[in-house]
């Protein structure tokens, strides 16, 4: 048995953690979970969220029947497990478009969590990622929004393998990254959605001080669930990692 705390800094809504940071962090706890010498791409993670995670407060971390589970006094908080699914790629955007694209987020107008450690504009720099994804053209008829994301040494972690001498930004930075961006692709201005499940494959953790692009993708929607796509690229335009999500909407008052 092991365990998961989600720190106040990675909150979602003020009062819970976010969803892509949750499930990024459950992520690495998964058995077989990350390559022996983390050097390889790690597998595809499926993540459920059944709750608001908490933060500040220890998890109890178990597996049963292939599935890992992060709990809170026997009731479970998240479910996670290996995927073989094939996540789609979103197309990249230069990056010099997607830096213009921010002055239209959507969040600059209205944001639902300002406190969002992923995409909240109430972050400071160094506190926050502040990815703040603007409209882009769309694929396939579909909306697309992309934004820059570079960062930073508080997000860099010492777990994996070094092939070179740049540091890298921890797993769990890395699913947050691509978490809000799919939220906003699929309108979090017209309606108030929370992450209910997660499905991300990191190639490689984003280096510290490179500017990334991050890429969301709106893919319809079935009654309350709203389904969308992200993709982060390096510099270069390669993939880092890829995630598909599964969005409920919630009453706003629930969160208050």
């Amino acid at each position: 048995m092991s365990e998961l705390l989600v720190p106040s800094r990675f909150c979602g809504p003020p009062s819970s953690a976010n969803g892509g940071w949750t499930a990024g962090a459950l992520a690495t706890l998964v058995e077989p979970g990350a390559p022996a010498d983390h050097c390889e791409p790690w597998p595809g993670i499926a993540v459920s969220l059944r709750r608001p995670p908490p933060l500040d407060t220890p998890m109890a971390v178990g597996t049963r029947g292939g599935v890992t589970e992060a709990t809170v006094e026997g009731e479970v908080v998240a479910l996670a497990e290996p995927t073989d699914q094939e996540l789609a790629v979103v197309e990249s955007v230069h990056v010099e478009e997607a830096r213009a694209a921010e002055a239209s987020y959507a969040g600059l107008t209205f944001h639902p969590f300002p406190t969002c450690f992923a995409c909240g504009v109430g972050r400071d720099e160094g506190d926050g990622l502040r990815i703040f994804p603007g409209q882009v053209a769309d694929q396939d008829g579909a909306a697309r929004i992309a934004a820059t994301w570079t960062p930073d040494a508080t997000v860099a972690e010492d777990y994996h393998c070094y092939v070179d001498d740049v540091r890298r930004a921890s797993v769990a930075t890395t699913w947050a990254a691509l978490d809000c961006v799919g939220g906003w692709a699929g309108d979090l201005e017209e309606r108030m959605m929370v992450l209910a499940r997660m499905t991300a494959r990191v190639d490689a953790l984003p280096a510290v001080g490179e500017e990334h692009v991050v890429v969301g993708l709106a893919r319809g929607r079935d009654g309350r669930k709203t389904f969308t796509a992200s993709t982060l690229f390096d510099s270069d335009g390669r993939v880092v990692a890829r995630a598909e999500h599964v969005w409920v909407a919630v009453n706003p008052a629930d969160f208050a």
